[in-house]
């Protein structure tokens, strides 16, 4: 909770509605269904933990863990890894 509040005014003070605070990412933007989208869902990105949707930390790309654990084929390679 702290550190939440330490973001907040980090980035209040430098006018930032999203970057990274300590090497942790943030974003205070409001959250809109292709943010949702492209951060919980998104097929392009290799990356398990991307920015959260809002807020600070991270978020969980559902589709790169379905292909880790190998419950979808990643059909850019047209098998399962």
């Amino acid at each position: 909770m702290a550190f939440t509040v330490a973001t907040l005014v980090h980035a209040y003070r430098t006018k930032q509605s999203h970057d990274r605070y300590m090497n942790i990412p943030f974003g205070f933007l409001f959250p809109t269904p292709g943010r949702i989208r492209k951060r919980l869902w998104s097929p392009e990105d290799k990356r398990i933990f991307s920015p959260s949707i809002f807020g600070v930390g991270w978020s969980v790309n559902a589709h790169q863990v379905a292909i880790r654990v190998g419950l979808i084929e990643d059909l850019k390679y047209g098998e399962a890894r």
